[in-house]
């Protein structure tokens, strides 16, 4: 053993004298020196201290061991340092290169990384953060395609945390990225200069594909010196997180979908509530100016009577049309009721939202539908802080101005543009026009406006038919008013009925109690709890039982103490009965159901249909007419769901 000793000893002094200096000059001598005699001094302890090791070293030469766990010491000296973040990038990292990793550790890792993650940038962090600490990774980039730009926009994470981004141009195909994107084929680079990155450290990348079931998503890169062997594992992991992109991608067009309404293209009702609560938030934060526009097409109703509902479509499709081409990438508008656009502009005074609502207005002007002429709207304004800090009293007052606008008309044939800041709330001109708004909002504000209208209902002395019809339009509207999803439902159910009834040849004066009841026919409604009535969903339980009441509702607290209406009972408290029994309130079957009932029955199933919802779309006319002919004879009247099918393409419109 002392023989091995002196010939490595000699073999160091050797090297020393060789490179020019002893130990007194040589730093590295001096270092190894102080290395050794640590080693040693440590080794007699250890040895002292568990004789068992000491036989064991013994027979494995513990000297010359050691000897060579200090040089390698020495040789890594430098890549010890890289434990220090402060250094890691700018040192080498050959301690990492050659890592030694297990499959099912890491795909095990990767899935625990990305449980509960829910954007693209989350999965990318989490990718690189899992590379970095797993497999020593000198950084991680990620290459998303995008079709309009032509171009692949990169997102570099180093291991310092920092981020890069650049954008290749899919025309580029010099660079690995464009040729790995285009082939789908894995690339490897033994270096990183194709990215032209800053202060990156230099290492091999591998380049692979991000292959989802619908093509290329782009590129995943990883920056390290060693995964020849990993290729494989490499590019499943990257062809997962093409599918967490695309399982994004379809979750974002379901919720597109969802707060997009079909006939404009703007948000929802509900879309627009949600998007409102979080710009008031940002204005409350950035404690900014945030306005609302209200338009309401004008005499809307009179279009869908005398020209049809695809008539009344075309000019809001025109109104939304105007809107999106004329408001700010920061601007959201939706459709926030049958005929009504709402448009939400952050950081905007009430000064510049009158402008705006002037050039759109003007616009509207110039364009001219046929059988309408030019397109005129009405216009509310109400601006955050300066009319209401609270979104649904904001939503009123612009509303309220809206109606204000509607009665003030026109000036040299522009729409007249009112803010809420610009009238007093007490004169009776806005008076009148917020008892409009709070007959659609009663249950909001707390106030039981149906029992009111009722009790003015009732109580109107009639006095000729056109009386009788306006007033039952006012009902029948203020039923609808309550739920923004099923504005003008009375009135196309009143229509379709109408026409089958003039299909089936019934004398002049049914057909016109058949139209007014029909009109009437959800009336009961408006004893129905909102709760109730808005859900958008199956209505399950006691929620279906209280549902059912409002046939009864209607009949026995609307239409009978009204002498001028009892005629409507049947109509309005059977429309939901079926022919063969099942029903509602009372079960009865066949021609038990008296006629223009059935005929409502029709008229309403097929308009619900047809109409959009909260959690469907509407459907089509053939798709709603396959529903009436397979429910014939069970469930509606089989002739007159006959008859009807026969007339319905020339009555539906989109809804």
């Amino acid at each position: 053993m002392n023989e091995n000793k002196d010939k490595v000893s000699e073999q160091i002094k050797s090297k020393d004298v060789k490179k020019g200096g002893g130990s007194a000059t040589n730093p590295l001598s001096k270092k190894l020196n102080t290395l050794k005699k640590t080693d040693l001094k440590n080794l007699k302890t250890t040895e002292a201290e568990n004789p068992a090791k000491k036989e064991e070293k013994k027979v494995s030469n513990p000297i010359a061991s050691r000897t060579s766990s200090i040089v390698a010491r020495i040789n890594n000296f430098n890549t010890n340092k890289t434990a220090n973040r402060m250094y890691a990038g700018y040192m080498n990292t050959a301690a990492n290169a050659h890592r030694v990793f297990d499959y099912s550790e890491l795909v095990y890792s990767l899935n625990g990384a990305l449980e509960g993650k829910t954007s693209v940038h989350e999965l990318f962090v989490a990718v690189h953060e899992l590379f970095l600490e797993k497999i020593g990774s000198v950084f991680t980039a990620f290459g998303i395609v995008h079709e309009q730009s032509k171009c692949i926009n990169i997102k570099l994470f180093n291991s310092l945390g920092s981020t890069y981004s650049s954008k290749l141009l899919l025309s580029d195909d010099a660079n690995p990225i464009i040729q790995c994107f285009k082939t789908g084929v894995p690339v490897v680079q033994d270096n990183n200069k194709f990215l032209n990155i800053p202060y990156l450290p230099a290492s091999a990348a591998y380049i692979f594909p991000l292959n989802s079931i619908n093509g290329c998503k782009g590129v995943m890169v990883v920056g390290k010196d060693s995964l020849e062997n990993h290729i494989g594992l490499f590019s499943f992991i990257a062809n997962y997180c093409a599918l967490f992109m695309q399982n994004m991608e379809l979750l974002e067009q379901t919720n597109k979908y969802t707060n997009t309404d079909t006939l404009t293209g703007l948000y929802t009702h509900r879309g627009f509530q949600e998007v409102l609560t979080v710009e008031l938030k940002k204005a409350e934060e950035n404690e900014s100016n945030l306005s609302i526009i209200m338009l309401d097409v004008n005499n809307i109703s009179k279009i869908n009577r005398e020209l049809g509902h695809a008539k009344g479509d075309e000019v809001i499709k025109l109104l939304a049309e105007k809107v999106k081409q004329n408001i700010r990438s920061t601007d959201k508008a939706g459709r926030y009721g049958g005929d009504e656009i709402a448009i939400i502009l952050p950081d905007t005074s009430t000064a510049d939202a009158k402008y705006l609502a002037e050039y759109i207005t003007y616009c509207l002007s110039c364009c001219f539908v046929d059988d309408v002429g030019p397109v005129k709207v009405s216009v509310g304004i109400a601006t955050y802080p300066e009319c209401s800090k609270d979104q649904e009293k904001l939503l009123i007052l612009a509303e309220q101005a809206m109606y204000i606008s509607q009665a003030k008309g026109y000036k040299e044939g522009m729409s007249a543009i009112v803010s809420s800041a610009d009238y007093n709330f007490w004169d009776d001109e806005a008076l009148n026009s917020f008892a409009e708004v709070v007959a659609k909002r009663h249950s909001q504000l707390g106030i039981d406006f149906g029992e009111e209208l009722l009790h003015k209902f009732n109580n109107e002395q009639i006095v000729s038919h056109n009386h009788l019809m306006e007033l039952a339009n006012s009902l029948a509207g203020a039923i609808d008013a309550k739920d923004p999803y099923t504005k003008g439902h009375s009135t196309s159910v009143s229509r379709y009925s109408e026409a089958l009834a003039r299909a089936i040849n019934l004398p002049e004066d049914e057909v016109q109690r058949i139209k007014l009841g029909a009109l009437l026919h959800d009336v009961g409604k408006i004893g129905i709890p909102e709760s109730v009535l808005k859900k958008p969903g199956k209505l399950e339980g006691e929620e279906w039982e209280i549902m059912k009441q409002h046939p009864v509702i209607g009949a026995e607290k609307v239409l009978a103490p009204n002498d001028a209406l009892r005629n409507l009972i049947p109509i309005v408290k059977y429309h939901h009965e079926h022919v063969d029994g099942s029903g509602y309130p009372e079960h009865l079957k066949g021609e038990n159901i008296p006629l223009a009932a059935r005929i409502v029955a029709v008229a309403d199933t097929f308009h619900a249909l047809i109409s959009d919802r909260p959690y469907r779309k509407g459907m089509s006319v053939e798709k709603a007419c396959e529903i009436l002919k397979d429910g014939a004879g069970k469930l509606w009247d089989s002739d007159l769901v006959r008859q009807f099918i026969a007339i319905a393409p020339s009555l539906s419109t989109s809804v």
